[in-house]
């Protein structure tokens, strides 16, 4: 995660009113770190967009617009979730070093302010979603409702936060998905799904590492914490698990060659890298989530566009 986050959002004796609102509120959105943390809502619907495109035959002009329509839509999303994330853990922020000074933790914005805030997001959000269609407007709905709005408060009664926290981000791919094939395909789709949960349980359980202790006395639950000396071998298996169900569900879509040296087989390197990284677990994976498993969304994206371009010049 970028140091921008960490940095105290109001300096060491600044009197709160000096610090300018909409700066305040930019960053309980986080959106100056944009596109971090956006991107990785965004990867699984560009995946299920493309996926889509290559099976449908869908023109260039069409992936594209959707492509940035889903980028808008994520971009709120995810500061929805922000907004709704830090309303529920103000208190524990508060006893944790790297979140004490967010802005409802600090006092900067009261929670009824960012209650209006976060639904006013959410009214804009929908409207958006409603664009994909009814099919797909009412499985965005049930994710936002289920996943978004419980995973700030899993963390309070299961040792797996991270698992809703991967159902939140690897939603998007059966919104887009149904968008665009009018159906759920129960096989391909589920597999995505699930593959993708595993990959966010494996960077977001690295991102934990670094709030071990405060965790610890703030009475947080964590994979990180459950995992505890054995993070490495577990980590191994849900990054395997991830590379296997890319992998099935290019069988299922019938993806070419490019895909699966460049999507599954490079995902499969990047994990590797990561994994083998030996200050893996000292630094506590500060800049994992966003910076390295951001980059991994690209390779599997680069497969599936180079088998689409492919077969549109082919």
């Amino acid at each position: 995660m970028s140091t921008a986050e960490t940095a105290p959002l109001i300096s060491k004796g600044t009197a709160p009113s000096t610090v300018p609102k909409w700066k305040q509120y930019w960053k309980l959105t986080r959106l100056h770190l944009w596109p971090a943390g956006t991107i990785l809502f965004w990867w699984p619907c560009v995946w299920a967009l493309t996926m889509s495109a290559y099976r449908l035959d869908l023109p260039p002009e069409t992936l594209a617009i959707q492509a940035v329509a889903y980028l808008i839509g994520c971009t709120v999303r995810h500061n929805a979730a922000c907004i709704w994330n830090d309303i529920c853990d103000r208190d524990f922020d508060r006893q944790v070093e790297r979140t004490k000074t967010r802005p409802i933790a600090s006092g900067a914005i009261s929670v009824p302010a960012a209650l209006l805030f976060l639904l006013v997001h959410c009214i804009v959000f929908f409207g958006i979603l409603s664009l994909a269609g009814f099919h797909a407007l009412i499985v965005g709905l049930v994710g936002f409702f289920t996943w978004e709005a419980i995973y700030p408060l899993s963390k309070r009664f299961t040792n797996w936060p991270q698992a809703f926290l991967g159902f939140d981000c690897a939603w998007g791919f059966p919104v887009a998905w149904i968008s665009l094939n009018g159906v759920w395909d129960w096989k391909l789709v589920t597999a995505v799904v699930l593959g993708i949960t595993a990959w966010t349980i494996h960077f977001d359980t690295i991102y934990a590492l670094q709030d071990k202790e405060d965790d610890i006395n703030a009475g947080v639950h964590s994979c990180a914490l459950l995992f505890g000396s054995y993070v490495r071998p577990i980590l191994s298996v849900f990054a395997a698990f991830f590379v296997g169900t890319l992998a099935y569900a290019g069988y299922l879509n019938h993806q070419g060659v490019f895909y699966y040296v460049i999507a599954v087989g490079g995902t499969a390197l990047h994990m590797l890298w990561q994994l083998a990284t030996p200050d893996l677990v000292a630094n506590g994976g500060k800049i994992w989530k966003v910076s390295s498993n951001g980059q991994l969304g690209y390779l599997v994206e680069a497969g599936l566009l180079a088998d689409y371009i492919y077969k549109l010049v082919a």
